[in-house]
């Protein structure tokens, strides 16, 4: 894969700067829901050396791009749903892309003609997939239920659409749909409040790995599960592809390390998207 570790690590640094401005002070009030801090530990960080110690200056960061790297080759685009399918299911992210503690769910892969649809009363609903989506596959994983903490659900969607446009008016429409309906009904027992969006094209608000970039963040309430809990969606545009990964949160997880996993994999895909469709180098 051409898809660089430091090239992921640059891409979390700036997606959670991005989505930390949006959510505010989320990791902190999980934290005290846990009775866990935030960061995960109390030690502090170890000093800088000063200049004049001798000790070697650290090296100098990467230099933030000024321009996408990935150009997509119309003969790598896939042609029908067939082309399609093999492609989503390569690019979308298993409980690998997102950490060791991750597994499968049962059933781990929706059904080939899955859709979801938000109604006019804000409840999603199974739909028909749109005559300008060759194909989409979303992938179900979790951290298992223990003792001290709860069933953390995550899941990755991928979405292969006939033409870039087409992917662009999904991004739109996402957007739009966290605009009109703040407050959404998963399904029995399950819902989301306070939905918030924020939209960001490459360069902007740390969006330095695809075309197009966005994130919802909320609240999630589950019948189940005592308290409020944090919800939130990352989604990217490579070419005619779109890629996203959903969390539902779980009491006893600390939210910075979720947030890291949930980028992870956003990142993981948008790579394997690019790899995917990007011009070959002779």
């Amino acid at each position: 894969m051409t898809y660089g570790y430091k090239r992921v690590l640059r891409a979390c640094g700036g997606l959670l700067a991005c989505g930390l401005v949006l959510t505010g002070c989320s990791a902190t009030d999980e934290g005290a829901d846990t009775g866990k801090g935030a960061e995960g530990g109390g030690s502090s960080s170890p000093s800088a050396p000063s200049p004049s110690s001798g000790s070697p200056s650290s090296a100098q960061p990467a230099p933030t791009p000024s321009r996408l790297g990935f150009t997509a080759d119309p003969k790598r685009a896939p042609k029908g749903e067939a082309d399609a399918k093999r492609l989503a299911l390569a690019v979308v992210a298993g409980p690998e892309s997102w950490g060791s503690d991750y597994v499968k769910r049962t059933p781990h892969l929706s059904a080939d003609d899955y859709w979801p649809v938000l109604d006019k009363q804000c409840t999603w609903e199974t739909g028909t997939r749109p005559g300008t989506v060759l194909y989409s596959v979303t992938a179900y994983n979790e951290v298992p239920a223990t003792a001290e903490r709860g069933a953390l659900r995550v899941s990755a969607t991928v979405t292969v659409h006939r033409s870039e446009s087409d992917a662009d008016w999904e991004m739109a429409e996402t957007l739009e749909e966290a605009l009109r309906c703040p407050d959404q009904r998963l399904r029995d027992g399950e819902r989301i409040s306070g939905l918030m969006s924020l939209g960001s094209p490459f360069g902007v608000g740390g969006n330095y790995t695809a075309a197009d970039s966005l994130r919802e963040a909320g609240k999630y309430l589950n019948d189940a599960v005592k308290g409020e809990q944090t919800y939130s969606w990352y989604q990217s545009r490579v070419g005619q592809i779109t890629v996203a990964a959903v969390v539902k949160g779980a009491p006893g997880h600390i939210a910075k390390e979720v947030d890291r996993a949930q980028v992870q994999a956003l990142v993981t895909m948008v790579g394997r998207a690019e790899d995917a469709l990007e011009v070959q180098q002779s």
